[in-house]
Formats: C-alpha cells, sequence, structure tokens
C-alpha cells in the first residue's frame, strides 16, 4: 500500500512539473539553415534538444528566483529563439521574449556543443524572466545575475574567472556572478531577494537591506 501511495505521489510531482514547463510555448526558427552554423545547429543541436533545454531552464530559474507563484513571475506566454546569420554569441530581446544566437558562433564551438548551447541558453533565458527595475538597474548587474544563474546550474566555461578576480562589483557577467555568489553564500536566498526587490526600481541600498553593507564593502571584503 506504501509502495503504491508513493507512486501516486510521483506521479502528481511529474505532472505537477509538466503543467509548470507547459505553460509557456516555446518556439525555435533557424533562419540561417543555408549557413555553415546552421547546418551544424540541425546536425548536432537540433530543435527538440533546445526546447528541452529551454523548458528546463525556465523551471531552474523559478526555482533559483524563489518564483514559486504565477503571480511572482513576468506574465510570458511563448519564447521565441532564433538561429541567425549574425555576429556575436547571442542576445535577447525582453519586450518582445526573443533569444538570438549566432550561427557563427555554433559554428566555431569547440568541445562539447550541447554543454556550451545550454549555458548559453541559460543565461539568455534569464534575461526573459528576470526583473531589471524598470530600467534602472546596472547593465553589470543584470548580466551578472544571469550568469549567476549559469554558474548555478553548472555551465561554467572555462575562461570565466576565478573567484575574486574583477575590477569592480558591476563588471558584469562571470565577475559579477563570482561576486553575486559570495553574496549568495553570506545569505541563502540573496540573489532570489535582490531579483524581487528589482520588480519595480533599484538602488544601491538593496545591498544594505539584504546584507547589513554597502555593496562596496562587500565588494572590498570579497576582494581581500
Amino acid at each position: 500500500m506504501d509502495h503504491n501511495i508513493s507512486c501516486i505521489l510521483s506521479f502528481l510531482a511529474i505532472l505537477a512539473t509538466l503543467h509548470v514547463t507547459a505553460a509557456v510555448d516555446y518556439t525555435i526558427t533557424n533562419t540561417a539553415a543555408d549557413t555553415p552554423g546552421g547546418v551544424r545547429f540541425n546536425n548536432d543541436i537540433g530543435v527538440q534538444y533546445t526546447t528541452q533545454i529551454l523548458s528546463s531552464a525556465t523551471s531552474f530559474i523559478w526555482s533559483t528566483f524563489q518564483q514559486n507563484t504565477d503571480s511572482d513571475r513576468k506574465n510570458v506566454a511563448q519564447v521565441s529563439v532564433f538561429i541567425d546569420n549574425m555576429d556575436g554569441i547571442a542576445y535577447t530581446n525582453p519586450s518582445s521574449n526573443e533569444i538570438h544566437v549566432g550561427a557563427n558562433y555554433i559554428q566555431g564551438i569547440t568541445g562539447d556543443i550541447k554543454n556550451d548551447i545550454t549555458g548559453v541558453l541559460y543565461h539568455e533565458m534569464v534575461h526573459i524572466w528576470q526583473w531589471n527595475g524598470n530600467g534602472q538597474a546596472p547593465g553589470g548587474l543584470i548580466e551578472g545575475i544571469a550568469d549567476y544563474v549559469r554558474l548555478k546550474a553548472g555551465y561554467v566555461p572555462s575562461h570565466w574567472v576565478k573567484p575574486g578576480e574583477g575590477d569592480k562589483w558591476d563588471q558584469g557577467y562571470d565577475v559579477t556572478a563570482r561576486f553575486l555568489d559570495y553574496c549568495n553564500g553570506l545569505r541563502n536566498g540573496f540573489v532570489a531577494e535582490l531579483n524581487n526587490k528589482m520588480r519595480d526600481g533599484y538602488n544601491d541600498g538593496f545591498f544594505v537591506d539584504l546584507l547589513g553593507k554597502t555593496v562596496d564593502q562587500l565588494w572590498a571584503e570579497y576582494k581581500a
């Protein structure tokens, strides 16, 4: 009887997860299918794998940001990914919920292509879901939070800086991600709380509110 109950509970948990991820539709369009990078996307990554990654990234981001209900999150019904013949790795347009990935970047990936593209998509998906202080938050902080989520998901490229490196706290990307990881170690859930505070605006005082020290004090201690 206990075994049957356990099976039923596991099944219900799976259904709940499917319901959460099914609430968002994902479309992937390869507009560069006739380029070497577009061909490689079709052969080595594919639409099905990309869709799975977008879904898992969404669930992971909601969990990391502690956004357990619809009211905690942005109202996003669909995310569209485009593989384009463009320079650069990727960029996100949060206003249209679009992610654009460079076919030239895909063509040039060495090593584990799926691990690489997964890390990129996790980063870009954060830009879909995170709050940005109504445009008031430093760009480096926004990029740092995206890379923080990538860090916690375990998709860290070899070229990232080591903990403690960097010139300023809002330098962005891996530098800020490492700093935020340090801050989260001081207060578990700090990044989730910081993101929630940025729903309506931003000021550096959020660090004092959450950690009792200015961001400059925290950066100095982190560097030390």
